[in-house]
């Protein structure tokens, strides 16, 4: 049998978009640049499962660790690995991206060469951001993100699609001079204590910072990681993003750029900062739960089924902050299994209104009624994905939202009544609009000859709606990766000199990978 861990395998998986992009940009022809997107893009996906097979189980420290000298006078190392928080977010990656190609083959036509390239190259990144152990080269995968995506919106978008761009990019790249600051402090105090230059977290996770030093560097993160997710007050510049953004946008930014933030909470913010974690938790508690109710109260006014899907990122993503500043480990566990639970399920949503969309350039509300005797497969995926959405049980978003509430109990019972609450109005907003669109007579001429999906659209959604499914009728397949990496986070909390321990010998195992 292979042995998955002695093979770059996170490498290649990191950069085989690149090279991907580097191949369409030299094709030529329309059909053999998209095949040659869509075959690089699939070789990932099937790369990308040797972390699955190849895992380690019980081990809740960085698996697949690779270690290649960069800057080392100035402690900068590529250096990347994956644990089961980060293990589930690159697959949900290279899952989506296939997906997204697939979607756009004869929805993009305009500049497409360009087009497929910077999909490839954000893939590149995303990945990155979620391997990355040194916190420059998290930094350069973290904002090489941004720049993808800016143009994706502002040249593929909607009518308003140069505001929404530059929305996006002022508030992120606001965020990000924080976070660069803050990476920079870590590394100039860890050779102030150690006479040496590091910027790799399982070094600085032990560095042991006065209680207000770690503050002020706690939020600055925060700030970053707030703004990307996007955490009530910063979510403005999502919707009109999401609302502006073509179809693949939108399932790239929901499903994982959004993941970023909530991602580097639990990565960065936590082990790195304990105290004010601790201190602070409630607080970003109290600002997830906002999110989550105003969120669901906002889906529920829309008359564009984008910007309602839009709204209800902004609770969603609230119920998983709402996990993770719960510090409890089912809370965190939850949390990780809910980031890629909305992936999925508002990717599916984003691409149910795309086919929409396509069909009828339209995505008011009031233009649709009476679509399941019209579209009977099309209703059919679309009831699936909304019951994912709105957590029922048997199906993915139950798990994971479920065991956020059991985790914020134990931390504070008025969280969980909330966010029970959050839950039920999530309900209300995805059934109503379930029934605007499909329930009913049709009383608009204008959809009497909508066609019903087509081959290339069905498999699209297809392997979204087996994994509702497989997530839902038997999460350990997931949380038994998850939990041990969880549990590490929780106990670098409440035991930081114990877990740096810990850490210190994965370090020294990367280090061995230069030696060889």
């Amino acid at each position: 049998m292979v042995n998955f861990t002695s093979l770059p395998i996170l490498s290649a998986i990191i950069f085989l978009p690149l090279l991907g992009m580097a191949l369409v940009l030299l094709l030529r022809g329309e059909k053999a640049m998209k095949s040659a997107a869509l075959l690089v893009s699939l070789l990932t996906f099937v790369v990308s499962l040797a972390l699955w097979v190849g895992w380690q189980s019980g081990e809740a420290g960085m698996q697949f660790m690779d270690t290649v000298p960069w800057a080392p006078e100035l402690g900068i190392n590529y250096t990347v690995g994956v644990d089961g928080i980060s293990m589930p977010l690159v697959l949900l990656t290279t899952l989506l991206l296939p997906l997204v190609l697939l979607f756009s083959w004869d929805t993009v036509r305009d500049k497409q060469k360009t087009y497929l390239a910077l999909l490839l190259l954000l893939e590149t990144a995303m990945i990155g951001v979620f391997a990355a152990l040194d916190l420059v080269l998290f930094f350069v995968f973290f904002e090489a993100s941004l720049i993808p995506m800016y143009f994706l919106i502002g040249r593929w978008g909607g009518p308003r699609r140069v505001y929404a761009a530059l929305k996006f990019f002022i508030f992120t790249a606001f965020g990000s001079a924080f976070l660069l600051a803050a990476i920079l402090a870590l590394g100039w105090l860890y050779q102030q204590q150690t006479g040496v230059w590091s910027f790799n977290v399982l070094d600085l996770v032990g560095l042991g910072l006065p209680a207000n030093v770690q503050t002020v560097l706690f939020f600055a993160f925060v700030l970053a990681f707030a703004i990307k997710v996007p955490l009530f007050p910063f979510h403005t510049w999502l919707p009109d993003a999401h609302v502006e953004a073509p179809t693949g946008g939108s399932v790239i930014l929901a499903g994982i750029l959004l993941k970023m933030g909530t991602y580097g909470f639990v990565r960065f913010s936590l082990p790195l900062f304990p105290e004010p974690s601790q201190r602070f938790a409630p607080l970003l508690a109290i600002l997830a739960i906002i999110g989550i109710l105003y969120g669901a109260l906002v889906a529920l006014a829309q008359k564009d089924v984008k910007k309602l899907v839009a709204y209800s990122s902004v609770a969603h993503l609230g119920f998983v902050t709402l996990g993770i500043f719960a510090l409890q480990q089912e809370s965190l566990s939850g949390a990780v299994l809910q980031m890629v639970n909305h992936g999925l399920s508002t990717g599916a949503l984003f691409l149910l209104v795309g086919f929409l969309y396509e069909r009828r350039h339209t995505r008011m509300l009031d233009d649709f009624g009476g679509l399941w005797k019209l579209m009977p497969i099309y209703a059919g995926f679309a009831m699936i994905t909304f019951m994912s959405s709105a957590g029922l049980p048997g199906l993915n978003g139950f798990v994971g939202e479920f065991t956020i509430l059991v985790g914020a109990m134990k931390s504070n019972i008025l969280f969980a009544v909330l966010g029970t609450l959050g839950i039920i109005l999530a309900a209300c907003y995805l059934l109503w609009s379930f029934a605007k669109i499909f329930q009913g007579p049709n009383a608009n001429a204008a959809n009497a000859g909508l066609k019903d999906l087509n081959l290339r659209e069905i498999v699209i959604l297809v392997p979204l709606v087996i994994l509702f499914i497989v997530i839902g009728l038997y999460p350990n397949l997931f949380l038994s990766k998850i939990n041990p990496s969880t549990q590490l986070v929780v106990d670098q909390l409440s035991n930081p000199s114990a877990i740096t321990q810990y850490y210190q010998a994965q370090m020294a195992s990367a280090v061995e990978l230069v030696e060889r």
